[in-house]
């Protein structure tokens, strides 16, 4: 039965294939399965990177003094 997902196929180095097929193996699931979950985890920690940097910019300019309370933000 065909599948509905969109195919990537990727060229990967002998070490890297050798690293995906034992982390395959050991967890009983394919290699295509540990390249969509390697992938997945890369692009979640360049989103926190990411919005760890704009967090870090907006600290800087950050003024209590003329920050809303959480009272004034829900009322």
């Amino acid at each position: 039965m065909p599948t509905k997902n969109p195919r990537v196929n990727i060229v990967v180095e002998p070490p890297l294939y050798s690293v995906m097929h034992d982390l395959a193996t050991s967890e009983g699931v394919s290699m295509s399965t540990i390249a969509r979950d390697l992938i997945r985890e890369a692009i979640d920690l360049r989103e926190d990177v990411a919005l760890a940097t704009l967090a870090d910019t907006r600290m800087k300019t950050f003024d209590r003094k003329v920050a809303l309370s959480h009272k004034d933000v829900w009322k």
